[in-house]
Protein backbone atom coordinates (compact mmCIF):
# COMPACT_ATOMS: atom_id res chain seq x y z
CA UNK A 1 0.00 0.00 0.00
CA UNK A 2 1.11 3.35 -0.90
CA UNK A 3 1.02 6.83 0.87
CA UNK A 4 -1.22 8.08 -1.61
CA UNK A 5 -3.94 5.28 -1.68
CA UNK A 6 -4.22 5.98 2.26
CA UNK A 7 -5.39 9.79 2.59
CA UNK A 8 -2.62 10.23 5.20
CA UNK A 9 0.28 12.46 5.34
CA UNK A 10 4.10 11.02 5.88
CA UNK A 11 3.89 12.56 9.56
CA UNK A 12 0.43 11.45 10.25
CA UNK A 13 1.55 7.87 8.93
CA UNK A 14 5.00 7.58 11.61
CA UNK A 15 2.28 9.16 14.49
CA UNK A 16 0.37 6.44 14.56
CA UNK A 17 3.65 4.59 14.37
CA UNK A 18 5.04 6.19 17.11
CA UNK A 19 2.24 6.27 19.25
CA UNK A 20 1.10 2.27 18.90
CA UNK A 21 4.05 0.10 17.84
CA UNK A 22 6.48 -1.24 20.33
CA UNK A 23 9.90 0.21 19.25
CA UNK A 24 13.16 -1.26 19.47
CA UNK A 25 14.50 0.07 16.26
CA UNK A 26 16.18 3.05 15.40
CA UNK A 27 14.85 4.84 13.23
CA UNK A 28 15.60 6.43 10.23
CA UNK A 29 13.08 9.63 9.61
CA UNK A 30 11.83 8.16 6.13
CA UNK A 31 8.93 6.55 5.40
CA UNK A 32 9.64 3.80 2.60
CA UNK A 33 6.96 4.28 0.07
CA UNK A 34 8.25 1.87 -2.95
CA UNK A 35 11.39 0.21 -4.03
CA UNK A 36 12.53 -1.04 -7.31
CA UNK A 37 16.17 -2.72 -7.89
CA UNK A 38 18.74 -0.91 -6.10
CA UNK A 39 16.84 1.83 -4.56
CA UNK A 40 14.31 2.13 -2.41
CA UNK A 41 12.12 5.59 -3.13
CA UNK A 42 10.00 7.82 -0.06
CA UNK A 43 6.62 9.54 0.06
CA UNK A 44 8.88 12.49 -2.71
CA UNK A 45 9.62 9.82 -4.74
CA UNK A 46 13.41 10.08 -3.87
CA UNK A 47 15.67 7.76 -4.35
CA UNK A 48 18.01 5.94 -1.59
CA UNK A 49 20.84 4.07 -3.07
CA UNK A 50 19.97 0.87 -1.15
CA UNK A 51 23.23 -0.98 0.26
CA UNK A 52 21.40 -2.63 3.36
CA UNK A 53 18.69 -4.52 0.83
CA UNK A 54 16.71 -5.33 4.12
CA UNK A 55 19.48 -6.92 5.77
CA UNK A 56 20.82 -8.87 3.32
CA UNK A 57 17.17 -9.58 2.22
CA UNK A 58 16.74 -8.47 -1.57
CA UNK A 59 19.40 -9.99 -2.75
CA UNK A 60 17.78 -10.53 -6.63
CA UNK A 61 17.05 -6.63 -6.36
CA UNK A 62 13.98 -4.97 -4.61
CA UNK A 63 10.74 -5.88 -5.93
CA UNK A 64 12.13 -8.09 -8.54
CA UNK A 65 9.78 -8.93 -11.32
CA UNK A 66 9.65 -12.84 -11.05
CA UNK A 67 9.42 -13.02 -7.88
CA UNK A 68 6.35 -10.39 -7.48
CA UNK A 69 5.10 -12.63 -10.57
CA UNK A 70 5.19 -15.73 -8.55
CA UNK A 71 3.58 -14.16 -4.83
CA UNK A 72 0.73 -12.93 -6.53
CA UNK A 73 0.37 -16.18 -9.33
CA UNK A 74 0.44 -18.30 -6.30
CA UNK A 75 -1.59 -16.16 -3.87
CA UNK A 76 -4.55 -16.64 -6.43
CA UNK A 77 -4.20 -20.46 -6.09
CA UNK A 78 -3.23 -21.44 -2.44
CA UNK A 79 -2.61 -18.77 -0.29
CA UNK A 80 -2.07 -21.33 3.26
CA UNK A 81 -2.39 -24.87 4.33
CA UNK A 82 -1.39 -26.52 6.91
CA UNK A 83 1.59 -29.23 6.60
CA UNK A 84 -0.35 -32.12 6.60
CA UNK A 85 -1.97 -31.80 2.87
CA UNK A 86 1.07 -31.61 -0.14
CA UNK A 87 1.78 -28.37 -1.83
CA UNK A 88 3.66 -27.80 -5.21
CA UNK A 89 5.80 -24.91 -4.27
CA UNK A 90 7.07 -26.92 -0.99
CA UNK A 91 7.77 -29.94 -3.03
CA UNK A 92 9.39 -28.29 -6.21
CA UNK A 93 11.18 -25.64 -3.72
CA UNK A 94 12.63 -28.30 -1.24
CA UNK A 95 14.02 -30.27 -4.62
CA UNK A 96 15.98 -27.32 -6.31
CA UNK A 97 17.53 -25.99 -2.50
CA UNK A 98 19.02 -29.78 -1.72
CA UNK A 99 20.10 -30.80 -5.36
CA UNK A 100 21.73 -27.11 -5.49
CA UNK A 101 23.50 -27.69 -1.79
CA UNK A 102 24.17 -31.50 -2.25
CA UNK A 103 22.07 -31.80 1.36
CA UNK A 104 19.30 -34.68 1.96
CA UNK A 105 16.35 -33.01 3.63
CA UNK A 106 14.90 -29.67 4.15
CA UNK A 107 12.71 -28.01 7.02
CA UNK A 108 11.11 -25.32 6.25
CA UNK A 109 10.24 -22.15 9.09
CA UNK A 110 10.00 -18.46 9.08
CA UNK A 111 12.69 -16.89 10.09
CA UNK A 112 16.30 -17.00 10.07
CA UNK A 113 16.29 -17.27 14.11
CA UNK A 114 13.58 -20.35 13.88
CA UNK A 115 15.99 -22.24 11.42
CA UNK A 116 18.89 -21.40 13.76
CA UNK A 117 16.44 -23.17 16.77
CA UNK A 118 15.44 -26.03 14.52
CA UNK A 119 19.42 -26.79 13.88
CA UNK A 120 19.65 -26.22 17.77
CA UNK A 121 16.89 -29.01 18.10
CA UNK A 122 17.66 -31.52 15.70
CA UNK A 123 21.43 -31.28 16.53
CA UNK A 124 20.73 -32.08 20.55
CA UNK A 125 17.88 -34.19 19.82
CA UNK A 126 20.11 -36.43 17.81
CA UNK A 127 22.72 -36.63 20.56
CA UNK A 128 20.72 -37.07 22.69
CA UNK A 129 18.92 -40.25 21.16
CA UNK A 130 22.55 -41.82 20.00
CA UNK A 131 24.72 -40.78 22.63
CA UNK A 132 22.91 -40.43 25.84
CA UNK A 133 20.79 -38.01 27.97
CA UNK A 134 23.75 -35.30 28.52
CA UNK A 135 25.09 -35.21 24.86
CA UNK A 136 23.93 -31.82 23.87
CA UNK A 137 26.99 -29.06 24.18
CA UNK A 138 27.08 -26.80 21.34
CA UNK A 139 29.76 -25.07 21.02
CA UNK A 140 29.68 -21.79 19.23
CA UNK A 141 31.88 -18.32 18.71
CA UNK A 142 32.41 -15.50 20.46
CA UNK A 143 31.13 -12.39 19.25
CA UNK A 144 28.95 -15.07 17.56
CA UNK A 145 24.97 -13.80 15.96
CA UNK A 146 22.08 -16.49 15.86
CA UNK A 147 18.83 -14.61 16.48
CA UNK A 148 16.54 -13.49 19.07
CA UNK A 149 14.79 -16.39 20.34
CA UNK A 150 15.96 -18.14 23.50
CA UNK A 151 18.08 -20.84 21.73
CA UNK A 152 19.39 -18.63 19.07
CA UNK A 153 20.39 -16.05 21.89
CA UNK A 154 22.04 -18.46 24.15
CA UNK A 155 23.98 -19.69 21.04
CA UNK A 156 24.86 -15.82 20.37
CA UNK A 157 28.43 -15.69 21.96
CA UNK A 158 28.10 -11.52 23.06
CA UNK A 159 26.83 -11.51 27.11
CA UNK A 160 26.96 -8.25 26.84
CA UNK A 161 25.01 -7.47 24.10
CA UNK A 162 21.33 -5.96 24.49
CA UNK A 163 19.51 -8.93 22.87
CA UNK A 164 20.45 -10.74 25.93
CA UNK A 165 20.63 -8.59 29.18
CA UNK A 166 17.41 -8.62 31.46
CA UNK A 167 16.04 -12.10 30.50
CA UNK A 168 17.04 -14.18 33.48
CA UNK A 169 19.15 -17.04 32.54
CA UNK A 170 20.00 -18.37 29.11
CA UNK A 171 19.15 -21.87 27.54
CA UNK A 172 22.16 -24.40 29.28
CA UNK A 173 24.23 -26.53 27.00
CA UNK A 174 26.24 -24.03 24.95
CA UNK A 175 30.19 -23.26 25.51
CA UNK A 176 32.07 -20.60 23.66
CA UNK A 177 35.37 -20.44 22.27
CA UNK A 178 37.22 -17.55 20.41
CA UNK A 179 36.28 -17.54 16.50
CA UNK A 180 38.97 -18.35 14.06
CA UNK A 181 40.80 -20.61 16.76
CA UNK A 182 40.96 -24.25 15.70
CA UNK A 183 42.92 -25.27 18.91
CA UNK A 184 40.51 -23.24 21.61
CA UNK A 185 37.19 -25.17 19.77
CA UNK A 186 39.13 -28.13 20.29
CA UNK A 187 39.88 -28.00 23.64
CA UNK A 188 36.21 -26.95 24.16
CA UNK A 189 34.77 -29.73 23.14
CA UNK A 190 33.85 -32.41 26.08
CA UNK A 191 32.53 -36.28 25.65
CA UNK A 192 29.17 -34.40 25.89
CA UNK A 193 29.76 -32.05 22.91
CA UNK A 194 26.82 -33.02 19.86
CA UNK A 195 27.75 -30.35 17.66
CA UNK A 196 30.23 -26.97 16.49
CA UNK A 197 28.13 -24.28 15.17
CA UNK A 198 29.21 -21.04 13.48
CA UNK A 199 29.17 -18.53 10.79
CA UNK A 200 31.28 -18.58 7.96
CA UNK A 201 31.16 -14.84 8.04
CA UNK A 202 30.42 -13.08 11.71
CA UNK A 203 28.39 -10.50 10.53
CA UNK A 204 27.13 -8.94 13.86
CA UNK A 205 30.50 -9.67 14.85
CA UNK A 206 32.35 -6.57 12.86
CA UNK A 207 32.32 -8.62 9.62
CA UNK A 208 34.80 -11.41 10.17
CA UNK A 209 34.94 -13.95 7.59
CA UNK A 210 36.25 -17.71 8.89
CA UNK A 211 40.13 -18.31 7.56
CA UNK A 212 40.44 -21.58 5.57
CA UNK A 213 41.99 -23.38 7.99
CA UNK A 214 39.42 -23.05 10.61
CA UNK A 215 37.05 -24.59 8.54
CA UNK A 216 39.17 -27.10 7.08
CA UNK A 217 40.26 -28.36 10.49
CA UNK A 218 36.43 -28.45 11.92
CA UNK A 219 35.48 -30.50 9.43
CA UNK A 220 37.86 -32.53 10.11
CA UNK A 221 37.75 -32.31 13.49
CA UNK A 222 34.32 -32.86 13.86
CA UNK A 223 34.89 -36.07 11.43
CA UNK A 224 37.15 -37.31 13.23
CA UNK A 225 34.72 -37.13 16.72
CA UNK A 226 31.84 -37.80 16.00
CA UNK A 227 30.95 -34.59 16.34
CA UNK A 228 28.32 -32.24 13.81
CA UNK A 229 29.36 -29.34 12.32
CA UNK A 230 26.70 -26.09 12.40
CA UNK A 231 26.62 -23.65 9.78
CA UNK A 232 24.97 -20.69 10.38
CA UNK A 233 23.88 -19.23 6.63
CA UNK A 234 21.24 -17.13 7.79
CA UNK A 235 22.96 -13.91 6.45
CA UNK A 236 25.74 -15.45 3.85
CA UNK A 237 23.62 -17.95 2.25
CA UNK A 238 22.28 -17.96 -1.48
CA UNK A 239 24.94 -15.90 -3.54
CA UNK A 240 25.63 -13.10 -0.97
CA UNK A 241 29.53 -14.32 -0.29
CA UNK A 242 30.83 -15.41 -3.98
CA UNK A 243 29.32 -18.82 -4.09
CA UNK A 244 26.25 -20.37 -3.45
CA UNK A 245 26.74 -20.99 0.59
CA UNK A 246 29.65 -19.57 2.25
CA UNK A 247 30.94 -22.96 3.06
CA UNK A 248 31.18 -23.71 -0.79
CA UNK A 249 34.16 -21.55 -0.73
CA UNK A 250 35.90 -23.62 1.73
CA UNK A 251 35.47 -26.74 -0.18
CA UNK A 252 33.50 -28.37 3.00
CA UNK A 253 29.61 -29.40 3.64
CA UNK A 254 27.83 -29.37 6.75
CA UNK A 255 25.80 -32.15 8.38
CA UNK A 256 22.92 -29.11 9.03
CA UNK A 257 22.75 -25.70 7.56
CA UNK A 258 20.56 -22.61 8.08
CA UNK A 259 19.14 -20.30 5.62
CA UNK A 260 16.67 -17.87 5.26
CA UNK A 261 16.99 -14.08 4.15
CA UNK A 262 17.58 -13.90 0.27
CA UNK A 263 16.11 -17.09 0.35
CA UNK A 264 12.73 -15.50 -0.15
CA UNK A 265 13.16 -12.80 -2.13
CA UNK A 266 11.56 -10.57 0.11
CA UNK A 267 9.16 -12.87 1.79
CA UNK A 268 9.44 -14.02 4.46
CA UNK A 269 11.27 -18.11 4.61
CA UNK A 270 14.07 -19.85 6.76
CA UNK A 271 15.26 -23.60 6.37
CA UNK A 272 17.84 -26.06 7.70
CA UNK A 273 19.60 -28.50 5.52
CA UNK A 274 20.79 -31.24 6.92
CA UNK A 275 22.14 -34.97 6.40
CA UNK A 276 19.79 -37.95 5.68
CA UNK A 277 21.12 -39.67 9.27
CA UNK A 278 20.87 -36.63 11.52
CA UNK A 279 17.56 -35.10 9.62
CA UNK A 280 16.02 -38.53 11.20
CA UNK A 281 16.26 -37.10 14.82
CA UNK A 282 12.93 -34.87 13.77
CA UNK A 283 10.19 -37.45 13.80
CA UNK A 284 6.19 -36.89 13.99
CA UNK A 285 5.81 -34.05 16.85
CA UNK A 286 9.23 -33.24 17.47
CA UNK A 287 9.47 -30.02 15.73
CA UNK A 288 6.26 -28.20 13.57
CA UNK A 289 5.29 -24.78 12.24
CA UNK A 290 2.15 -23.48 11.09
CA UNK A 291 3.31 -21.20 8.57
CA UNK A 292 6.88 -22.82 7.92
CA UNK A 293 6.44 -23.93 3.95
CA UNK A 294 3.92 -20.98 3.60
CA UNK A 295 2.85 -21.86 -0.42
CA UNK A 296 3.35 -17.97 -1.05
CA UNK A 297 6.57 -18.14 0.77
CA UNK A 298 7.88 -20.98 -1.11
CA UNK A 299 6.95 -19.64 -4.67
CA UNK A 300 8.56 -16.92 -3.99
CA UNK A 301 11.41 -18.72 -2.57
CA UNK A 302 11.60 -20.71 -6.27
CA UNK A 303 11.40 -17.73 -7.97
CA UNK A 304 14.17 -16.08 -6.15
CA UNK A 305 16.65 -19.08 -6.21
CA UNK A 306 16.09 -19.28 -9.41
CA UNK A 307 16.55 -16.26 -10.29
CA UNK A 308 19.99 -16.01 -8.30
CA UNK A 309 21.12 -19.18 -9.98
CA UNK A 310 20.37 -18.92 -13.65
CA UNK A 311 21.38 -14.77 -13.24
CA UNK A 312 24.64 -16.64 -11.59
CA UNK A 313 24.27 -13.67 -8.96
CA UNK A 314 27.37 -15.23 -6.95
CA UNK A 315 29.82 -14.56 -9.61
CA UNK A 316 28.54 -11.54 -9.89
CA UNK A 317 28.82 -11.06 -5.62
CA UNK A 318 32.27 -12.07 -5.69
CA UNK A 319 33.58 -9.74 -8.74
CA UNK A 320 31.80 -6.86 -7.15
CA UNK A 321 32.98 -7.63 -3.94
CA UNK A 322 36.70 -7.42 -4.99
CA UNK A 323 36.04 -4.35 -6.91
CA UNK A 324 34.20 -2.49 -4.26
CA UNK A 325 36.40 -3.54 -1.22
CA UNK A 326 39.06 -2.31 -3.30
CA UNK A 327 37.86 0.91 -3.56
CA UNK A 328 37.00 1.08 0.04
CA UNK A 329 40.15 0.30 0.94
CA UNK A 330 41.18 3.78 -0.29
CA UNK A 331 39.04 5.67 2.08
CA UNK A 332 40.70 8.08 4.67
CA UNK A 333 40.87 6.72 8.33
CA UNK A 334 40.31 3.70 7.52
CA UNK A 335 41.86 0.55 9.43
CA UNK A 336 40.44 -2.62 7.97
CA UNK A 337 38.39 -3.41 4.79
CA UNK A 338 36.96 -6.93 5.58
CA UNK A 339 34.50 -9.26 3.42
CA UNK A 340 33.59 -12.23 1.36
CA UNK A 341 31.48 -11.25 -2.10
CA UNK A 342 29.19 -8.44 -1.31
CA UNK A 343 29.18 -8.80 2.95
CA UNK A 344 31.70 -6.25 3.49
CA UNK A 345 33.14 -4.32 6.76
CA UNK A 346 35.12 -1.14 6.79
CA UNK A 347 36.58 -0.10 10.34
CA UNK A 348 37.79 2.89 10.78
CA UNK A 349 40.31 3.86 12.90
CA UNK A 350 38.58 6.95 14.61
CA UNK A 351 35.57 7.71 13.45
CA UNK A 352 32.46 6.52 14.87
CA UNK A 353 30.83 4.29 12.35
CA UNK A 354 27.04 5.34 13.42
CA UNK A 355 27.87 9.18 12.55
CA UNK A 356 29.28 7.55 9.21
CA UNK A 357 26.25 5.62 8.73
CA UNK A 358 23.56 8.47 9.62
CA UNK A 359 26.05 10.86 7.25
CA UNK A 360 25.74 8.36 4.85
CA UNK A 361 21.70 8.55 5.71
CA UNK A 362 21.73 12.07 4.54
CA UNK A 363 23.15 11.54 0.75
CA UNK A 364 20.64 9.02 0.29
CA UNK A 365 22.89 6.23 0.72
CA UNK A 366 21.73 3.23 3.07
CA UNK A 367 24.01 1.16 4.83
CA UNK A 368 24.09 0.12 9.13
CA UNK A 369 27.23 0.74 11.72
CA UNK A 370 27.93 -2.47 13.75
CA UNK A 371 29.03 -1.58 17.05
CA UNK A 372 31.20 1.90 16.88
CA UNK A 373 33.82 1.80 13.99
CA UNK A 374 32.66 -0.45 11.42
CA UNK A 375 29.88 -0.35 8.51
CA UNK A 376 28.05 -3.07 7.09
CA UNK A 377 26.97 -3.24 3.54
CA UNK A 378 25.21 -6.01 2.48
CA UNK A 379 23.85 -4.29 -1.30
CA UNK A 380 21.26 -6.53 -3.84
CA UNK A 381 23.47 -8.77 -5.46
CA UNK A 382 22.14 -7.08 -8.91
CA UNK A 383 24.85 -3.74 -8.57
CA UNK A 384 27.14 -3.06 -11.02
CA UNK A 385 30.28 -0.65 -10.88
CA UNK A 386 28.42 2.43 -11.10
CA UNK A 387 26.77 1.65 -7.86
CA UNK A 388 29.91 0.93 -6.48
CA UNK A 389 31.12 4.14 -7.28
CA UNK A 390 28.54 5.82 -6.34
CA UNK A 391 28.46 4.54 -2.99
CA UNK A 392 31.96 4.74 -3.00
CA UNK A 393 32.09 8.68 -3.32
CA UNK A 394 29.03 9.24 -0.32
CA UNK A 395 30.75 7.58 1.98
CA UNK A 396 34.24 9.36 1.50
CA UNK A 397 31.57 12.89 1.47
CA UNK A 398 30.25 11.08 4.93
CA UNK A 399 33.77 10.30 6.10
CA UNK A 400 35.14 13.93 5.38
CA UNK A 401 32.32 15.44 7.02
CA UNK A 402 32.65 13.15 10.21
CA UNK A 403 35.84 13.85 10.22
CA UNK A 404 35.51 17.46 10.63
CA UNK A 405 33.74 17.80 13.77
Amino acid sequence: MKLSETGFTANEIKDKAKKYMIETYERFDFLADSAKGVYMYDQNGTPYLDFYAGIAVNSVGNCCERVVDAVCEQAKTLMQTFNYPYTVPQALLAEKVCTTLGMDKIFYQNTGTEANEAMIKMARKYGVEKYGPNHYNIVTAEKSFHGRTFGAMSATGQPDNACQIGFGGMVPGFTYAPYNDLQTFKDACTENTVAIMIEPVQGEGGVHPATQEFMTGLRKFCDENNILLLLDEVQTGWCRTGAVMSYMNYGIKPDIVSMAKAMGGGMPIGAICATEEVAKAFTAGSHGTTFGGHPVCCAASYAAVSEMLEKDLAGNAKKMGVYFMKKLSTLPHVKEVRGQGLLVGVEFEDLDSVEIKHACFDRKLLVTAIGSRVIRMVPPLIITESDCDKAYEIIREAVEEVAAK
